[in-house]
């Protein structure tokens, strides 16, 4: 009994084996906005940047940038330099500064941004940042960007 057993289950994983791949997803599921250049189909030479603002202490939600003042910001300094699109996420971050005995706990914004890698761009990411600086007075706003891969 045992032995036939073994056999069935043999037999029913061979088969699944011999199962015909998916088909293909049809054209129409490929890039609604073929032909746009802000949104290519697919491109290389673009990049992916974070950048990380702080706004404020955790728990103390009176202190620090309101959301209204935030939106003003990206309306003033990011959305201008980027039109074609970006992504904010709300985070909880810490910083701990050279001075600073134990790290600083803080409501935090994670803006997003994909675009060709161009000096002009990166001049505009320096730009928004700076801008931050200048307005909340915080030491820095952390960028990260790498290589991205993009289709729209």
């Amino acid at each position: 009994m045992k032995a036939m057993i073994a056999a069935l289950a043999a037999l029913l994983m061979l088969s699944a084996c011999a199962m015909p791949a998916p088909a293909p997803a049809p054209a129409s599921a490929g890039a609604a906005l073929h032909g746009d250049p802000a949104h290519p189909a697919a491109a290389s030479g673009w990049v992916r940047t974070e950048l990380y603002f702080g706004i404020g202490p955790v728990g103390a939600p009176e202190r620090g940038v309101s959301e209204a003042d935030w939106r003003a910001f990206l309306d003033r300094e990011v959305t201008p330099r980027f039109p074609s699109g970006l992504s904010v996420v709300d985070l909880y971050g810490q910083w701990q500064g050279t001075k600073d005995p134990t790290p600083q706990r803080l409501r935090s914004k994670l803006l997003i941004l994909l675009y060709e890698d161009t000096p002009a761009h990166r001049a505009a990411i320096d730009a928004i940042r700076s801008a931050w600086k200048r307005q909340t007075g915080q030491l820095s706003v952390l960028r990260v960007t790498q290589p991205a891969e993009v289709s729209f």
